[in-house]
Order: C-alpha cells, then sequence, then structure tokens
C-alpha cells in the first residue's frame, strides 16, 4: 500500500487544480478545513467563500430553523444552501470550465467544562466533472481526543481528506473510503456513518460500504436498514430500549427468528421499558465473516438479503465479545439494553478460563456488561453430545460461578425465554445451510417463508448452483 500523501500536500494539490471551486462553511470547532486551504497558499484557486455562523440566530436565519444545531438535518441545511448560492452566482460565468463544491461541518467539540459529547456532522456536495449533476457524502464522526485543540486538528485534517477524496476518489467509493483517516493516529477520529448519493455514486451498495466502514478501523460498527438505508447509530438509539441479537445468520433460520420474536415480547412486557421505542437488531460480527466465509462479500449479501427478507435491521461489527457490545449501545445512551442469548453460547459466556488475560477476570467482563443494565434473555439449546434439553435452569453451571448467577437472576438481570420443541433445535445453521444447498426436500422446514422465498428467488448461499463456499 502508498503512503498517503500528507494533509500538506492534500490541500496544496486541490488549490493548484483550476477545475474545482468552491465554499466552506463550518459550525462549532473554528473554520479548521478552511484554514488548511489558506496556509498552504493559492487558496484563491480554490475559495469563493468560508464562512462560520455561530450564532443561533445568524444561523437561523441563513439556514432555518433547527431543533438540533448538531444534526444531519442542520448539516443538509447548510449544503443546500451553499452548493445552490454557488451555481446562482458563479454558473453562468465559469461553469463550463468548473466542477463546483460546497463543504460544510456542524460540530460539537469539547467545552471549557470538559463535559461535551464530541461529535459531529461533515459533508461534501459537488460535481465529480464540470456541467455534472451533483453528488455528495455525509458522515457523522466522533472526535476521541480529550482536547478541544487536538480535536480542532483531528477534524481539520479529516475534512481536507474528505474534499480531496471526492476530487479525486469519486470513482471509487471505497479507495475514497479507506482514505478518511490518512494522517491521523489511530483512536482519534472514529466514523460511524457515511453515505453516499447523487450522480457519481449510484451504483454504490451502501451494505458493502457499512462492512468496509467497519474492516478499515473507521468504526467499531455501522448499522443500516432492512431496506439497505444507512442507519445513523447517534440518532436512532438515542435514549432507546435496544434489543441485539449476535448470531452468525448463514442462513437466518426459524430459531433465529424464534429467539427475535420471544426476547421482543418479554422486553416489552417489561413494565420500566417504553415498548413502543423498542430498537430490534441484528448483529453479524467481522471476526465472524473472515473466519467462515474468508470475507466473501457475497456471502455477506447473501446473508444481508436474508436477513432484510424478514425486515431486519442489521448492525456490523468489530467487536467480538458481548460487553463490548453493550458498551457500544450505551455510549449513545440506549436506555435498556437486551441480548438474547443461547444457552451453549451462556456456558461459554461464564468461563473463567476465557478471561485470564484480563486483571478482574470474569468479575471484570461482567462489571461492564451488566454495569450498562444489559439483561440477558437465555434461550434453550440441545446439548451436542447426547441431545439432552438444556435450559438455563437445568444448565450445569461451575460451583465457584453459581453465587453469581443466582444473584444476576435475582436481580434480574439473567433470565430464561421459552424456545422451540426439540425437534426444531437439532439442526445448526452450518447444517441448514448444507440441505438448501443440495435442494433437500424439507430445507424450508427450517427456515422462516420469506426469507425461504428470498433464497430461492435470489440464488442466495448457493442454492440451485455450485457452492461458492465450502459448506
Amino acid at each position: 500500500m502508498s503512503t498517503p500523501l500528507t494533509t500538506h500536500a492534500k490541500a496544496l494539490e486541490i488549490n493548484l487544480d483550476g477545475s474545482r471551486y468552491g465554499s466552506f462553511a463550518e459550525i462549532g470547532a473554528g473554520q479548521e478545513v478552511g484554514r488548511w486551504f489558506f496556509r498552504v497558499g493559492g487558496a484563491a484557486g480554490t475559495i469563493a467563500k468560508t464562512m462560520s455562523a455561530y450564532d443561533k440566530k445568524v444561523s437561523d436565519s441563513i439556514y432555518g430553523t433547527a431543533d438540533r444545531y448538531v444534526s444531519s438535518g442542520r448539516l443538509l441545511s447548510m449544503l443546500d444552501h451553499e452548493y445552490d448560492l454557488n451555481i446562482e452566482r458563479l454558473d453562468a460565468e465559469r461553469g463550463r470550465e468548473t466542477a463546483f463544491f460546497a463543504f460544510a461541518d456542524t460540530v460539537s467539540a469539547q467545552t471549557y467544562q470538559g463535559d461535551a459529547d464530541c461529535h459531529g456532522w461533515m459533508g461534501i456536495r459537488f460535481q465529480a466533472h464540470p456541467q455534472e449533476a451533483a453528488s455528495q457524502i455525509i458522515l457523522h464522526a466522533r472526535m476521541l481526543d480529550r482536547d478541544a485543540l487536538m480535536q480542532q486538528e483531528a477534524l481539520g485534517v479529516l475534512g481536507v481528506n474528505l474534499v480531496y477524496g471526492a476530487a479525486r476518489f469519486s470513482d471509487d467509493p471505497e479507495k475514497l473510503l479507506g482514505s478518511l483517516l490518512d494522517n491521523l493516529a489511530p483512536h482519534r477520529i472514529e466514523i460511524d456513518m457515511v453515505e453516499f448519493s447523487g450522480a457519481a455514486f449510484e451504483d454504490v451498495d451502501h451494505r458493502v460500504l457499512s462492512l468496509r466502514l467497519v474492516e478499515f478501523g473507521l468504526s467499531q460498527a455501522a448499522m443500516f436498514s432492512s431496506n439497505g438505508e444507512v442507519l445513523r447509530p447517534s440518532e436512532i438509539l438515542y435514549k432507546r430500549p435496544v434489543l441485539l441479537q449476535r448470531g452468525r445468520f448463514r442462513p437466518p433460520t426459524r430459531v433465529h427468528a424464534d429467539i427475535q420474536r420471544r426476547a421482543l415480547e418479554r422486553f416489552r412486557a417489561d413494565p420500566s421499558v417504553a415498548a413502543d421505542r423498542i430498537v430490534s437488531l441484528l448483529e453479524i460480527s467481522v471476526n465472524e465473516l473472515r473466519e467462515t466465509s474468508g470475507g466473501n462479500i457475497e456471502d455477506f449479501l447473501d446473508r444481508i438479503r436474508a436477513l432484510n427478507a424478514a425486515n431486519h435491521s442489521v448492525i456490523v461489527s468489530d467487536y467480538p465479545q458481548y460487553h463490548l457490545v453493550a458498551q457500544y449501545l450505551a455510549r449513545y445512551a440506549a436506555t435498556q439494553i437486551a441480548l438474547p442469548i443461547g444457552v451453549t453460547n451462556f456456558a461459554e459466556l461464564i468461563r473463567e478460563d476465557r478471561y485470564a488475560q484480563l486483571r478482574g477476570g470474569l468479575l471484570e467482563v461482567f462489571g461492564r456488561l451488566f454495569g450498562t443494565g444489559v439483561r440477558l434473555y437465555v434461550y434453550p439449546g440441545l446439548d451436542a453430545a447426547t441431545g439432552r434439553r438444556i435450559e438455563l435452569d437445568t444448565l450445569e453451571i461451575p460451583r465457584s460461578v453459581q453465587p453469581l448467577i443466582a444473584y444476576l437472576r435475582e436481580r434480574g438481570f439473567v433470565e430464561p425465554i421459552e424456545g422451540l420443541a426439540d425437534e426444531a433445535l437439532r439442526l445448526k445453521s452450518d447444517e441448514v445451510l448444507a440441505k438448501l444447498r443440495r435442494r433437500e426436500a424439507d430445507w424450508k422446514d427450517w427456515i422462516e417463508p420469506d426469507v425461504a422465498e428470498a433464497i430461492e428467488s435470489q440464488g442466495l448461499f448457493g442454492f440451485g448452483r455450485p457452492a461458492r463456499i465450502p459448506a
């Protein structure tokens, strides 16, 4: 992999490119992005205008009123206004030779008191070529530096990367995505949502970009809806109860559907939970994708298409353990978190030797997990060796852990839920996958009807053709 250009070199290259011209509107952390283009020289070749409407009344008079000033809505209002002004004022004079752009950000950086939720929205609306219809990239970033000046510095570098990427990599969205954190040390900026739209990105699959967002290390997790729409964690999860099932979903089976259905019923029945505000998610781990399919993108998309057919929203994460997923959800102020889990996975979760590398061992993990208000709903399964049914009440729990589990059960942090009959629990998803690939007569018995229809009609998971991935 080639070494990326420095931030200075990127800004200077754009300034010396006479075919690109536009404006910068920045609110909340200084004019850090525009400042880069001024400081490297030649800014007159790139910048038509910079501005910063800090005062709310001034901002409202320009962009319209807003309930939240650091939001996607405010960002889009800024891009609408500034881009339209550029076209209105400049197109007649130089539109044949110039690709116009408008860059904007609205940010909540660290305050003097040091108690801010440090995040922001950033975007660019641009013409890839002169007189072409507009394209757009918007993103949501979290600034992880503790110092306000360092946050501003990181924001400036990110903004230059976005402007440069739009100018140079609009024909390769994955390359553009991978360049957004150029020249930024790890753990300074996290990007949890990116959305590409417009003329240059008509063929973009946001499900793939959501996966790449995590794979490239821009974020630990990304979300999208049942129709492939990018979801913004900060807006979807804010002060809402969350139900999340982790799984392989290769393919999604009747058991997966039953776990989610029964867990949702239990969650809704809790009088402390706002039942009409629950966010229901299924989660796939990037580590699991690598282990089972070698990162094959078609295998990933087959899982997503099958889950979407059942109207599920999906989260893709780089979290190997349950407590890390819970901490991610809690960071977005999720009010209550419920994680349904199979009884065999629960047995693995409470094994003390899994956490030997942690100073606090199992207690540390459980402190992180249940300290965020998580409750676990434990679903029955079958013993792999004997075939007997195992429920939470019949699970053999190590003696050293028994008092801890008893305490968690008494406090309502760990609860059993009912499950399907033994016969329905007999096959794991890998065995169901083998059945459907061989077109065995009963493969549909193990899968929900809407998912089975999608598998047949779309040829998912190698159905009806030679398997692309070993079963």
